[in-house]
């Protein structure tokens, strides 16, 4: 801190001589001054400053950069490029992946400016408002965009940004390899753009812990952002449309391999040590597969999104991430409430004088559940506000004023265990009960603790209550926006059937809307196909077991080969979709049949099909 000030010193005497200056980042920005108060440095290991300069124009903002000594920002800057290039062809071919693409410029052997996004934060903070554990929490993410975007279409719009910009980063930092990669060097806009930043390891380069990789995954896709993109924990069909933009993302990328390749080849000689020799360029080659079909591409890119998704070692390193962050927090951060946009005191809110739980009420959406609904009475008179808030939000508060206060201040906090179902109608009923004594005892206990800043920003009004005074949460069906419904049908199967060279090839993609067991569980679906008619039952083809879901995805090509195109057409296909159950044996969830002599097979059929039940007939 002492070193920055001094340096700020000399950076204001600059100013005091010169008057202005333009900054490197580009010419267009000119500035006039240093803002010293809004200066300060990152914790990683370089210690970058954050800058923020006055603006010429006097109508403008300040302009804030980071100032990074002792990284090769070139290797930055030819990053950036590349992945400039990549949105531009996408954008080109009519794919708007949603990109944030920054600035940034070396200045000299070392060092350089980078352009700071605003209304953006690290994954890191976002997860550690939820506790050191929060990489491992599914919600974090999606509470964090609700919080900023609580009205239902502007959260509607983060998500849409989210799942485009989370495909785009997939397969950018996937074809540069791009490593060293945790939750500090991956930010979040309030807007649901996600980027990342700190590219000082790529082309497969990665950090090592002994002999282990420390980038154990192809790319960083977590199970927090699976949650944002399905809406919950379970898979939905706008997972679907997230697989589909990442496939069609990267096959539109393979289409330019040689570009890259030239481009990157250009470089060699250019002393960035991380593109040296022929090995580097063989790892962009390795990874765009240009051997490959289009088909090919897609079943391979399905199954890295598959392990990165379920690998754990993601999620580790991000705990350990936080777990060397933490030495360097200060003292004076305070806890704050991951829902909570923003802090309220007893001096800006007015003070308390009752609170009282009135009732639970059902909710669906973001999640299933119960909210409660809270009376708050100010001392002012007449003033009375509602706000609802989650067994879990409750939880939260006494979590965070454990970190401030000593037990013997605090009142028990309720149990979260239950015997039974944890969502039932009785459990709701008792929890209210206790909750009710909880928060009566909060306001009633010391004034340290019934006036801290955390109590008044629990409960001061967000902005979903007052969307919801007086009104009951409806029930909002599930992916409304993205499914049509389709009566009493059993789902809908996505393909792609083309014929080629004797061969016919079938794509399944992915299936939604399947119904769930008797029991209520989801199944374990898995497609069968037979070319009909098959008495020997020569023809059936399976794809792999998909686990617990309605909605799955495979990305799997089945092949018929050496089938004559007047054989084809006396065909008929026929699709099962079942789900396996061990040693029992499997339910048949729904069928299709199609007949091939109805398709056009000069040219590729890509589309949904209903599925039926036998006592449906074929559909």
């Amino acid at each position: 801190q002492g070193i920055l000030r001094e340096g700020l010193e000399d950076v204001r005497q600059f100013f005091k001589t010169h008057g202005s200056c333009r900054l490197p980042l580009s010419p267009s920005l000119l500035v006039k001054g240093i803002v010293p108060r809004d200066c300060s440095y990152f914790n990683s290991n370089a210690v970058p400053l954050k800058l923020s300069f006055q603006n010429v124009d006097p109508l403008g903002e300040n302009i804030r950069v980071i100032f990074k000594c002792g990284d090769d920002l070139r290797q930055d800057m030819l990053t950036l490029q590349m992945i400039r290039i990549m949105n531009k062809i996408w954008v080109q071919e009519g794919l708007d992946m949603r990109m944030v693409i920054f600035r940034c410029f070396s200045t000299g052997r070392g060092r350089g400016m980078v352009e700071m996004i605003p209304n953006a934060e690290t994954l890191r903070k976002i997860q550690v408002e939820h506790g050191v554990t929060g990489s491992f929490k599914d919600r974090p993410l999606a509470d964090w965009l609700q919080k900023h975007n609580p009205k239902e279409d502007e959260y509607e719009k983060a998500v849409e940004n989210f799942i485009y910009s989370c495909a785009g980063c997939c397969v950018a930092t996937y074809v540069l390899g791009i490593c060293d990669r945790h939750n500090d060097n991956i930010m979040l806009k309030t807007t649901g753009h996600m980027f990342h930043i700190d590219f000082g390891r790529f082309l497969g380069h990665a950090q090592m812990f002994g002999n282990i990789k420390r980038d154990r995954a192809p790319f960083v896709f977590t199970s927090d952002m699976a949650y944002v993109i399905n809406g919950g924990d379970k898979p939905s069909s706008r997972f679907h449309d997230f697989v589909d933009l990442c496939c069609q993302a990267y096959n539109l990328i393979r289409k330019h391999t040689h570009l890259f390749l030239n481009l990157l080849g250009l470089m060699l000689s250019c002393g960035i040590p991380e593109l040296s020799d022929l090995e580097d360029l063989k790892y962009v080659y390795d990874a765009l597969r240009p051997q490959d079909s289009d088909a090919d591409a897609t079943t391979y890119f399905t199954r890295l999104i598959e392990s990165s998704l379920g690998s754990v070692a993601t999620k580790l390193n991000f705990f350990i991430h936080n777990l060397a962050q933490m030495k360097f927090t200060g003292s004076d951060a305070r806890p704050a409430l991951s829902f909570a946009p923003r802090t309220h005191t007893i001096k800006t809110s007015g003070r308390i004088r009752d609170v009282f739980l009135c009732r639970h009420e059902r909710v669906f959406n973001p999640s299933k559940g119960y909210t409660y609904v809270v009376k708050v009475q100010r001392e002012s008179p007449g003033e009375v506000t509602f706000v609802q808030r989650t067994f879990e939000e409750f939880q939260e508060l006494h979590n965070k004023l454990r970190l401030l206060f000593p037990s013997s201040l605090l009142p028990s906090f309720p149990s979260r265990f239950v015997i039974g179902r944890s969502r039932g109608e009785a459990v709701a009923e008792r929890r209210k009960e206790e909750l009710n004594g909880y928060i009566w005892h909060l306001i009633h206990a010391a004034p340290e603790v019934a006036e801290c800043d955390l109590i008044y920003t629990f409960f001061h009004p967000l902005p979903r209550d007052e969307k919801a005074a007086g009104t009951n949460p409806i029930p909002k069906a599930a992916d409304a926006t993205w499914a049509r419904s389709l009566g009493k049908v059993g789902g809908e199967v996505k393909l792609s059937i083309s014929y080629k060279n004797n061969k016919l090839f079938i794509m399944v993609m992915h299936i939604r809307g399947l119904p769930p067991l008797q029991d209520g569980n989801d199944p374990d679906p898995y497609v069968k196909t037979y070319l009909l008619p098959d008495p020997q039952k020569t023809t059936k083809r399976k794809t792999k077991v998909a686990r617990k879901t309605c909605n799955p995805t495979y990305n799997e090509m089945l092949v018929y080969d050496g089938i004559p195109r007047g054989d084809l057409e006396q065909r008929e296909l026929r699709l099962s979709v079942l789900s396996e159950e061990g040693f029992w044996e499997n339910i048949l969830l729904g069928e299709v049949g199609i007949r091939l002599r109805d398709l056009d097979l000069a040219q590729e059929k890509m589309g949904w099909f209903a599925l039926g039940s036998r006592g449906h007939g074929t559909l």
